[in-house]
C-alpha cells in the first residue's frame, strides 16, 4: 500500500483494527503508516470509533435460531405475536431444553446460533442509552453468574427486554483489552482517519451509521473509563480531515466561500438511542438502524434538510464526482 500510494500519488486508506490474537499489532501498523508519510506516501489507517462486531437479538441473529420450538413459532407468527409467544414461560422452557437442529452449510450464516452460544463471555448487554464501553460484569456470562442462572437462560431474558427488540453487542475487534483505550490511541494518530463503517453488506447484524453521534457523545462528553477527546478535535476529524482526504476542498470548514453544509447540535441533549431492526428493504429485507436526538438542524448547501430530527423533504445535495 505504501508503494502503491507513492506510484499513483494518491492517498490510500486501509482498515486498522485491534485483533484478539495479536492485541498490539495495530501499533506496528501505525508506525509503518507514520514512516510512509515521512517518505512521501499518503497512507491512512481507517479507524472504527468503537468496538467492532455484531448486534445480537431476537429480531436478528441469536443463539436459539436452530431450536425446533423457536423455528415453529417464528413460522406461525408475525413479529409482534412472536414477541408475545417468546415471553411465555412454557415456550422459553421448551426452547432452552432443546438441542439445535443441524447446521446447513449451504445457508449463509447458518452457524451463527452455535457461534453465539459459545461467545457468552464476550457478549455484552448495552442498556438504554447504549454503553459501548461496557465493563466485564455486563457480559451475559457475568450477569448469569451474579443471578445464579444458566447463561443461555439469562441471554433469553436479556433479549426479551423492550418487547423482544433488545440487542446485545458481540465485539469481534477493538475490544481485546475490555476498554476503548486502544481506539483512542488510534484516533489520535495524525495519519488516521475516522471510518470503517459498514456500508450495507451486513446490515442485518451491524450498524455503524451512528459513529458520528457516538464520537460526539462518548468521546467528547460522556466517557468515564478513561480520557476523552476534545470536542473540536472530534469535529475536525469528521469534517475537515475527511474532506481533505477525498480532495473535497470546497467543504469541511466554516469559512467564506465554502459549501454551507452544517449541523446545528444541542450537545446537552445529544443522545444515541438503542439500535433497532427495521423492515423496509426490498423483498422483506431488514436492516439495523440507530436513531439519535439533539440535532437541531442539518443544513446542506444552505438549505435545512432535517429539523429536530424530522426530514423536511428538501434535497439540495448533488452527486459529487472526484476532487473539487
Amino acid at each position: 500500500m505504501r508503494r502503491l500510494s507513492g506510484e499513483i500519488d494518491r492517498p490510500v486508506s486501509f482498515a486498522l483494527i485491534q485483533v484478539d490474537a495479536d492485541p498490539n499489532l495495530w501499533r506496528e501498523q501505525l508506525d509503518l503508516s507514520a514512516a510512509a508519510h515521512q517518505a512521501g506516501s499518503r497512507l491512512h489507517p481507517q479507524i472504527a470509533a468503537r468496538p467492532f462486531g455484531m448486534m445480537i437479538g431476537f429480531r436478528g441473529h441469536h443463539a436459539f435460531g436452530h431450536r425446533p420450538t423457536y423455528r415453529r413459532i417464528k413460522a406461525q407468527c408475525g413479529r409482534d405475536e412472536l414477541a408475545q409467544r417468546l415471553a411465555d414461560p412454557a415456550v422459553k422452557a421448551a426452547i432452552l431444553a432443546e438441542k439445535d437442529l443441524p447446521i446447513d452449510p449451504t445457508v449463509l450464516f447458518d452457524g451463527m446460533s452455535a457461534f453465539v452460544q459459545h461467545a457468552l463471555g464476550r457478549l455484552y448487554a448495552l442498556g438504554d442509552p447504549p454503553d459501548y464501553e461496557p465493563t466485564p460484569d455486563r457480559t451475559v456470562a457475568a450477569i448469569a453468574a451474579a443471578r445464579g442462572e444458566d447463561p443461555l437462560a439469562t441471554l433469553y431474558d436479556l433479549m426479551l427486554e423492550a418487547d423482544a427488540t433488545a440487542m446485545l453487542m458481540l465485539p469481534l475487534f477493538n475490544y481485546a483489552d475490555g476498554n476503548c483505550d486502544a481506539i483512542r490511541e488510534m484516533m489520535l494518530h495524525p495519519a488516521g482517519v475516522l471510518g470503517l463503517s459498514d456500508g450495507g453488506a451486513h446490515c442485518g447484524m451491524i450498524c455503524d451509521a451512528s459513529y458520528p453521534t457516538f464520537l460526539l457523545t462518548h468521546w467528547a462528553r460522556d466517557r468515564r473509563r478513561g480520557d476523552r477527546l476534545p470536542l473540536e478535535y472530534v469535529i475536525r476529524k469528521q469534517s475537515r480531515d475527511t474532506a481533505q482526504l477525498f480532495g473535497l476542498t470546497d467543504r469541511g470548514t466554516i469559512a467564506p466561500g465554502k459549501k454551507a453544509d452544517l449541523n446545528v447540535i444541542d450537545m446537552d441533549k445529544l443522545t444515541l438511542h438503542p439500535a433497532a431492526m427495521a423492515y423496509d428493504l426490498p423483498a422483506g429485507g431488514h436492516r439495523i438502524l440507530q436513531g439519535a436526538s439533539g440535532y437541531t438542524a442539518t443544513i446542506v448547501s444552505g438549505t435545512v434538510t432535517r429539523r429536530d430530527g424530522v426530514d423536511t423533504g428538501a434535497r439540495p445535495g448533488r452527486l459529487v464526482r472526484g476532487a473539487r
